[in-house]
């Protein structure tokens, strides 16, 4: 007679527990135990709680292979869902077996779990184990399926195929109330007084690993009620036409300030303020240096000669690599929408920045097309103050669209989603790659799913609230993934290649860098635990497939994109898997993401939009075609009016807020890797990430208007918001 001791853990989560019944089968290299129920007097299976059992056998199982984890029906009581943390097994002789599963468990079924020790494909040998690999993969391949949203989009989760599988009975979703007050015909449903469309199903009825916690969801759904009552009691929100005067703006967030939404209503105007937000704002990544100056701005030296000074000359900084081009070609073509059944317009411009002798960076030039002309002036600082600040709006106006479109949703969203899906469908549970990166995929799914129902579809956010609408949008982010490429992707190589490395004072490159770093040490000693060699990469058919499947539905098979369709070495690997989980993580949150309370640091969304006129979403008359011609009144009735500002900040404040259960970048509560040395590497990774931390928070006191959106603690380790 062997006797094997069985803990169990339920998760801490709402709803983790579960009233049905709860059986355990053990497979070993000599046998399987019999199928034995887990019960004691009492409900077992509570949430947190950690039961204790014994399961006998006629012999010894030998090494542990498989543990089968049976869901039943008990008694008359309906079937819940069970949120399983782990599960360790004692043998007689003391051998210590963790099965990690950190997954909800739906319906009557029966799973299989793997020991926590992580393995590639090439190091089973084992039929029984073999199969269990294929048997997983198929199965999650049925379950998270392509999708097309649009043409030249990345691949998307397609969402009927997790209704398919609950009508054929192969997993169940959890039916959940509504949780909002009304709906329209289409089954929409609204937040009291919020204007946008809410899809509850979207936010609920998916498969259940990938949707929002309760805590998440009521918060996402309720964050934005206390403004959104309040524009709406003022009535703002249904107010059309122009703001009457600038300092009215002030009035529509008068709750949720933040210290740098605050510094922005002061400083937005300010020429060394417009430039600080290419290095440290909202997007950036927009700068390249300028040797030579294209053809399509023709900026002569008599033009930039008050600014730059007798000391010096346009040439001269071209050749000192002082001279920066933000660049807006993307909009040049992209189609326009109504708002409030009035045209709206769009610019493509062109803005010539100077890294003076102080070393701040500063506006020199801006030409709102791409075609120069007698139609299209070059405006300069010199020109009167409300022709330069109405160019400078046009300018902030296409850096929200970029920045929201391009930067954000399709750079940070929609691609993490693709690493996502392909890292469900082509990497079983034990791999050690899998392990690595299901972390940095935590609700990507379901925030991405939401994003497309209530912010994408028509009448949506871009339609009600952007100057180019959906079908602009559409064109845009397809656009961007047509010219996106490796060495945008990759921190180190883009700043290298836009010729940013020396610009003083750029926080974002200098915290990036860091965390860059310590994300690559990281995924460096992983990797090197798992893969021996280059020639163990090239044989682990898994990882080629996942990456292969990366390379066609992110990247759409294209091969001047430079993204790998496969990986050779080592190097690579460590690359390509550095570069996904800091975009999945840093990235997103110095373009979106970060705390939002009322007296702490904000997100960078809210925090530089929240003063409308410093990101216009929208443009009501086209761009200036001769200088002399701004009034203050042209000025406001160019601005987007007052019920789309005030959606528009509303959204910011909807995204911007991380609910509770948020886990900080190397925050990882869910232990997948049980080996000592991933364990060392995560505990060396977060005292690296820690000391991040402190270098950054030393910084920050001494600056006007601290950098905070990479601190690690306010990273979040995933795109989930």
């Amino acid at each position: 007679m062997a006797v094997y001791r069985v803990s169990v853990t339920t998760g801490p989560y709402l709803m983790a527990g579960t009233l049905d019944n709860i059986s355990i089968t053990l497979v070993g290299t000599c046998g399987e135990s019999p199928k034995q129920l887990l019960d004691h007097l009492g409900r077992d299976f509570t949430r947190g709680s950690v039961q204790k059992y014994k399961v006998r056998c006629s012999a010894e199982l030998g090494e542990l292979l498989l543990l089968r984890l049976h869901k039943e029906r008990y008694a008359f009581f309906p079937k819940d869902s069970w949120y399983c943390s782990y599960i360790c097994v004692t043998a007689h002789d003391g051998t210590l077996s963790h099965f990690p599963c950190y997954q909800w468990i739906e319906g009557y079924c029966t799973i299989e779990l793997r020991p926590g020790t992580a393995r590639t494909v090439c190091q089973d040998s084992l039929p029984l184990l073999l199969d269990h690999r294929k048997r997983e993969i198929q199965a999650r391949q049925e379950c998270y399926r392509w999708k097309v949203y649009a043409p030249g989009f990345p691949g998307i989760v397609d969402v009927r195929s997790f209704e398919e599988m609950e009508s054929n009975k192969k997993f169940a979703l959890t039916k959940t109330a509504p949780c909002a007050d009304q709906g329209d015909s289409s089954g929409n449903r609204y937040l009291p007084g919020f204007p946008m469309k809410i899809d509850i199903p979207s936010l609920l009825h998916v498969e259940p690993n990938i949707r929002y916690s309760a805590t998440k969801t009521t918060s996402l759904l309720f964050n934005a009620i206390p403004a959104s009552l309040g524009m709406k009691l003022r009535g703002l929100l249904d107010r059309k036409g122009s703001w009457k005067k600038l300092d009215d703006i002030r009035n529509i967030f008068w709750c949720h300030k933040t210290f740098t939404s605050e510094y922005v209503t002061e400083h937005w105007h300010e020429d060394h303020f417009f430039g600080y937000q290419y290095l440290n704002g909202v997007n950036p990544v927009m700068l390249h240096c300028l040797s030579s100056l294209p053809r399509k701005l023709p900026v002569t030296n008599d033009m930039v000669a008050p600014l730059l000074g007798s000391a010096t000359c346009l040439q001269t900084e071209l050749e000192r690599g002082n001279i920066f081009l933000a660049d807006y070609w993307i909009l040049a073509e992209v189609p326009v929408h109504c708002l409030n059944g009035s045209q709206q317009y769009v610019a493509a411009p062109l803005c010539l920045l100077w890294l003076n002798p102080q070393g701040a960076l500063v506006p020199l030039a801006i030409q709102l097309s791409q075609t120069p002309g007698p139609n299209s002036p070059i405006f300069l600082p010199t020109d009167s103050d409300w022709d330069w600040m109405v160019a400078k709006t046009w300018v902030r106006n296409s850096e929200f669209l970029v920045h929201e479109n391009n930067t954000h949703f399709l750079c940070t969203h929609l691609l993490c989603e693709a690493f996502a899906i392909a890292t469900l469908r082509q990497l079983p549970l034990c791999h050690p790659i899998y392990k690595l990166l299901l972390p940095h995929t935590r609700y990507t799914l379901q925030v991405n799913i939401t994003a497309r129902a209530a912010l994408l579809n028509p009448e949506g956010f871009a339609d009600q609230v952007t100057s180019i609408g959906r079908q602009g949008l559409l064109y845009l982010m397809s656009t961007g993934l047509a010219h996106f490429t490796y060495t945008n992707f990759c921190l180190p190589d883009s700043l290298r290649a836009r010729g940013v490395l020396a610009i003083p004072n750029y926080h974002y490159r200098d915290d990036g860098l860091k965390i860059w770093a310590a994300i690559e040490s990281f995924v460096s000693e992983i990797v090197s635990y798992y893969y021996p060699s280059d020639a163990s990469v090239q044989q682990d058919s898994e990882l080629q497939a996942w990456v292969g499947e990366i390379f066609a539905q992110a990247f759409l098979g294209r091969e001047s994109s430079g993204f790998p369709r496969q990986l050779c070495t080592l190097g690579e690997l460590v690359k390509f898997l550095t570069a996904i989980i800091f975009n999945c993580s840093a990235q997103h949150a110095a373009v979106n993401s970060g705390q939002l309370t009322q007296l702490g640091w904000g997100s960078p969304q809210h925090d530089f939009g929240a003063w409308m006129p410093n990101a216009p979403s929208s443009m009501r008359q086209p761009p200036p075609q001769t200088k002399g011609t701004t009034t203050l009144k042209s000025y406001l009735d160019t601005l987007p009016e007052v019920n789309i500002t005030c959606k528009n900040l509303l959204l910011f404040l909807l995204v911007s807020q991380e609910p509770n259960d948020k886990r900080p970048l190397g925050t990882y509560p869910d232990e997948h890797f049980t080996e000592e040395a991933p364990r060392r590497s995560i505990a060396a990774f977060q005292r690296r990430l820690a000391e991040i931390s402190r270098d950054i928070q030393e910084r920050n006191r001494g600056l006007a208007l601290p950098y905070t959106y990479l601190d690690p603690p306010l990273i979040e380790n995933s795109v989930s918001i």
